[in-house]
């Protein structure tokens, strides 16, 4: 019996999130556990008292967010992955610990983006540690260095975004 029963993937439709959806599912066809796709609407743009709002309408963001988590679970049963989706509004440093305990998951499965120079200081909360706020196991995906994908023989379009 594996560890990881209950697998929570974190699909946001980016480059990170596809590699953490392929990683994770190859995981759940290994483990045979349950699993279950969560897609975040980070609500920091567009939350009331902020200075400035999007001029997108919620509506909008909220059909595009169920429109990526359907694209999720779609290619999970492509590999005979039958996941439930969850969809959430705010900061996915809260909502992703806050539904991993509310469904006693054992593994959360992310992606990250690389970021270098000064990006990385401009990359948000210093407290912001997923890790920190969550009591069980984190994958974290990496997927190929974009930049190291690139070489004189790789097909045009290969390697590069």
């Amino acid at each position: 019996m594996s560890a990881f029963n209950r697998i929570l993937l974190c699909y946001d439709g980016s480059r990170e999130g596809q590699h953490a959806l392929a990683d994770g599912a190859r995981l759940a066809q290994e483990l045979s556990g349950q699993v279950h796709v969560l897609s975040v609407i980070n609500d920091a743009g567009w939350m009331p008292g902020a200075d400035v709002m999007s001029a997108v309408p919620v509506d909008i963001v909220s059909d595009s967010a169920k429109e990526v988590l359907e694209d999720g679970l779609r290619k999970l049963a492509l590999r005979g992955i039958y996941a439930t989706g969850h969809l959430a509004i705010g900061d996915p440093l809260e909502r992703i610990p806050f539904f991993a305990k509310d469904l006693k998951v054992d593994l959360i499965v992310v992606g990250h983006h690389r970021t270098r120079g000064l990006a990385r200081w401009w990359g948000g909360k210093a407290d912001g540690m997923l890790l920190d706020r969550v009591s069980c196991s984190v994958l974290v995906t990496m997927g190929p260095d974009v930049s190291s994908n690139t070489s004189a023989g790789a097909p045009a379009g290969v390697g590069t975004a």
